[in-house]
């Protein structure tokens, strides 16, 4: 199942008319469905009450379609992560997307992409060789990719390069936001919400690997990945700590990758 937009069309009479069939109820109900999934790709893992204020819903008409969507198979719910100190009570159920609702967003040549990377490291002689040479294929391909988001960064405002290079991903489509970290004076977060090579990744960890060193570069400091998607979790998170006078003069002659 690939999703796509909802039909939309003319009143049911004149559709009928001109031997088309009108939008069903159904269809309503199936594009508004994926109107929720779409909301969770675009968002990482989400309360029924965060989708339902995003798209202008009511809470009972969205939980009932995520009743649908978990099951699909679609979504999941799970307990809300919590990074740093958690308060008293439950955390809150939130609903995530699983590797079958991701594929249902055309994630395409993820098998080629895979076999490709494999014949690399088969070809390098295997082992810690084949391993180093995936590594290079991936440092590369982040090179020339993270050439467009240097140019984003670097004209954006020191305080705001964080969220300029969350911008250029989502171009690239990684639904990327940047935000403050649980202690707002550590730093920040860069949340990638979806990973068009997450199914590569799983296989092939230097893909993440790479992408995480060319954040370093290109924001001028030490980063760190916290969590993954291609690991099984909602949101590919990267803490990204405030610079001081000491980390920024420990960076200043880095040169990007």
């Amino acid at each position: 199942m690939k999703y796509a937009s909802g039909n939309q069309g003319s009143a049911a009479k004149p559709a009928a008319a001109a031997g088309v069939p009108p939008v069903s109820t159904h269809d309503d109900l199936r594009g508004t469905r994926n109107r929720v999934a779409r909301s969770i790709l675009d968002h990482g893992p989400s309360t029924a009450a965060a989708v339902a204020e995003r798209l202008g819903l009511t809470q009972a008409a969205v939980r009932r379609h995520l009743d649908t969507l978990v099951a699909e198979g679609i979504v999941e719910p799970r307990e809300q992560r919590v990074y740093g100190a958690r308060g008293r009570g439950r955390p809150a159920k939130v609903f995530a997307l699983t590797d079958c609702g991701r594929d249902a967003f055309d994630q395409a040549y993820d098998q080629l992409a895979a076999d490709a990377l494999r014949w690399i490291a088969q070809s390098a002689g295997g082992g810690v060789m084949g391993e180093a040479a995936v590594a290079a294929f991936a440092r590369a391909r982040l090179a020339a990719q993270a050439a467009g988001y240097r140019e984003a960064v670097e004209a954006a405002a020191p305080e705001s390069r964080t969220e300029a290079l969350a911008k250029a991903l989502t171009a690239d489509g990684y639904a990327a936001t940047a935000r403050s970290a649980p202690n707002p004076q550590q730093g920040e977060q860069l949340c990638q919400h979806h990973c068009p090579v997450a199914h590569v990744a799983e296989q092939f960890p230097q893909l993440c690997e790479a992408e995480t060193e060319v954040f370093s570069h290109l924001l001028g400091t030490h980063v760190q990945r916290l969590a993954t998607i291609a690991h099984g979790d909602g949101v590919c998170t990267t803490f990204i700590p405030k610079k001081t006078t000491t980390a920024s003069a420990s960076t200043s002659g880095r040169k990007p990758a």
